[in-house]
């Protein structure tokens, strides 16, 4: 056993391993820790709450409201809600309308395609309920039914204040959150 320990000790490139698995577990642990501390945490969350970039998904009347409220009289961009282009790179979903079944799990799909963190706004009574259609049976009555919903904007369609408010109330989930949530 002995000579099989020195056969090991003496591999450079097992020695070079074994060294980088201890350092590189030990920063690890001290990234996690500097990063959980109070004043980096504030600057991290700082930063994800004034930066959400929002996927649409439009399927009925809401979509009026959500255009009213990105435009020069709400102006969402105010609240660091910016437009962009690609799903991936999008860290806010908001569910505007009625959801079908087969839609659900398109968008499981695309939330799970989404950056991390990612957060959820469903918007207007058909999103959060079902509203006039909860009893089709080709509707999902809630995204909550399929994805972890952070906020709820009710309204039947909400009025583009209500979701100012609902993106201030995100943003502040946000400032309260854990930089490395557990799981």
């Amino acid at each position: 056993m002995s000579a099989q320990k020195s056969a090991q000790s003496d591999d450079p490139i097992e020695l070079l391993a074994d060294s980088l698995n201890v350092w590189v577990g030990k920063l690890s642990d001290l990234v996690h820790k500097v990063i959980d501390t109070e004043p980096i945490r504030n600057v991290i969350n700082w930063a994800r709450m004034y930066s959400l970039w929002p996927v649409n998904i439009t399927t009925a009347c809401c979509s009026a409201e959500f255009g009213a409220a990105s435009g020069a009289r709400h102006d969402l961009e105010r609240f660091g809600v910016l437009p962009i282009g690609s799903l991936r790179q999008s860290d806010l979903i908001v569910i505007e309308g009625t959801i079908t079944k087969k839609m659900a799990k398109r968008l499981r799909t695309i939330y799970d395609q989404m950056a991390v963190p990612r957060y959820v706004i469903a918007m207007g009574d058909c999103a959060i309920s079902g509203g006039l259609f909860h009893d089709s049976y080709s509707i999902v009555n809630g995204a909550h039914e399929f994805l972890p919903v952070d906020v709820f904007v009710p309204g039947c369609p909400p009025r583009p204040e209500a979701l100012e408010h609902g993106i201030i109330m995100l943003q502040e989930k946000i400032r309260k959150s854990k930089v490395y949530p557990e799981g």
